[in-house]
């Protein structure tokens, strides 16, 4: 039990009421002092725990290799991520080659299940009233085992995944689109799914159907030969923006893999109209990106 203070005892003769003064005086200093203490270190709990500026153009390539998989992507405002994944033993274990699968890395854990109470705490998006979100589901092992694995997953996730349908895209908090080892007809043949399919640009020589292919990606590399140094060459620049005009008169969004990481092919490719970034060195692209958009 608590009880009153006795104030007598600072005022008995043995208490003089000179030392009462300083006494009082030095505790109104550590008081005031420990409210300044609270007061910093309550601001600087609102700091760390602000939700970084949503970026829409930055992508995290294999970011499963991360020390906090998604959640570094989350803290520097990434708005689409990737994840390589495994069928092992009927797990959708993720990692980049099989060698390197670990039990309990699960699809579910390390992105599904963050991701949905993510999207609960705010309000049915990733980041508070903010632009979509994509998993970006690379399939290293057989596309139709996987998917036959994938499929009944992805229902238990239904709630806050874009639903699909041959004619509609019904957009939810985030965006699921399958890239590496593709079934492509299964998931054409499907009235209802809950996942899409990374086109390539041999695909828009043609009219595509965007709910089923929204997301059009190749390799840098292997398209344009050129490895970023120096001033682009006219060509590659020509080449680079009739392919993004193309894919964007389709209704599709772009992204490059195997690029080189210089702010200038950044720029290059946000001047032409890219709307996915890849990269590896997340604190790099954000700060380059939050220059660009201010």
């Amino acid at each position: 039990m608590l009880r009153p203070i006795n104030h007598s005892l600072f005022s008995s003769p043995s208490f003089p009421r000179r030392r009462e003064s300083t006494f009082r005086g030095r505790s109104w200093v550590l008081a005031f002092a420990g409210m300044t203490v609270f007061s910093v270190a309550f601001v600087s709990a609102l700091a760390v725990a602000a939700p970084a500026t949503p970026l829409p153009n930055a992508h995290a390539h294999n970011d499963y290799e991360h020390d906090r998989p998604l959640f570094d992507a989350l803290d520097h405002g990434f708005c689409s991520v990737e994840a390589d994944i495994h069928l092992v033993e009927g797990e959708l274990l993720v990692a980049h080659d099989a060698d390197k699968v670990e039990p309990g890395r699960t699809l579910q854990k390390l992105y599904l299940d963050p991701l949905r109470e993510r999207a609960r705490s705010n309000d049915g998006h990733i980041y508070p009233d903010g632009p979509r979100f994509i998993l970006l589901i690379d399939f290293k092992t057989s596309g139709e085992k996987t998917y036959t694995a994938l499929r009944p997953v992805l229902e238990q996730y239904k709630d806050i995944l874009t639903r699909y349908t041959p004619k509609s895209t019904e957009e939810k908090a985030v965006t699921v689109i399958i890239s590496g080892s593709r079934p492509i007809e299964t998931l054409r043949a499907e009235s209802v799914r809950y996942a899409a399919i990374d086109g390539r640009f041999p695909d828009i020589e043609s009219e595509i159907n965007t709910n089923l292919i929204p997301l059009i990606s190749d390799s840098w590399w292997t398209r344009y030969k050129w490895n970023g140094r120096g001033e682009m060459p006219d060509n590659v620049r020509v080449d680079m923006v009739n392919d993004v005009k193309r894919a964007h008169e389709q209704g599709c969004i772009v992204r490059f893999w195997a690029l080189p990481h210089n702010e200038e092919l950044w720029q290059y490719l946000i001047d032409s109209g890219v709307d996915l970034i890849n990269a590896d060195d997340l604190p790099r692209l954000q700060k380059f990106l939050l220059r660009t958009n201010n």
